[in-house]
């Protein structure tokens, strides 16, 4: 069963959501449906893979913890909003979150610390536009947009209710996060078998 076309007068919930077909891939950002299709390509596969083998070493004895797409982020309004009050639901490539008590059986409820993007052609416009906004507009710490293509890292810090202008890191360097204090990411490793 196929997700009807967004109406101008209607809002797609989380309740709405839970009842799609589970091998169909959506997000939904602000009540608006967003198809995850098609699958990503083997070098977003190997960028995602070793980004989450770097942090999931890092954060083995911390009380953080790395999930990979798909996983559910539920961002809502409220803290306390139900299924059919809430109207975002994203599946961000990677995510770290330090805090349990927002992980349940369904995913996360509330801000990750950390979210990363890997930038696909089918998802970069999302990824730098409307996933940006909705990243900060929830506190989201840390914000991480992986460029295969380019070989490089921007990451925007939330900082007084906003994300200050992105730091920008390229294969040769090492990113250290702020988010959560001495982790750190090799990009030469993370684009290794990608490098010219």
């Amino acid at each position: 069963m196929a997700i009807p076309e967004p109406k101008v007068d209607y809002k797609y919930s989380y309740a709405d959501y839970l009842s799609w077909p589970d091998e169909e891939r959506w997000e939904l950002i602000d009540g608006i449906p967003y198809d995850m299709s098609p699958a990503p390509s083997p070098v977003h596969q190997e960028v995602l893979v070793e980004i989450s083998r770097q942090l999931g070493n890092y954060l083995i004895d911390m009380p953080c913890r790395v999930y990979v797409a798909p996983f559910d982020i539920r961002l809502a309004e409220k803290a306390s909003s139900a299924d059919d009050d809430t109207f975002t639901v994203v599946q961000p490539d990677i995510v770290v979150v330090c805090d349990k008590r927002k992980i349940d059986e369904r995913g996360c409820k509330g801000a990750p610390d950390i979210c990363i993007e890997i930038l696909s052609p089918s998802t970069a416009y999302k990824d730098m536009g409307k996933k940006l906004e909705l990243y900060q507009r929830h506190g989201v710490k840390e914000y991480w947009i992986v460029n295969p293509e380019t070989q490089s890292v921007m990451v925007y810090l939330y900082d007084n209710g906003m994300f200050a202008k992105p730091a920008s890191y390229n294969c040769s360097e090492i990113f250290v996060s702020t988010a959560v204090a001495g982790l750190s990411l090799v990009l030469r490793d993370v684009f290794k078998d990608n490098i010219n």
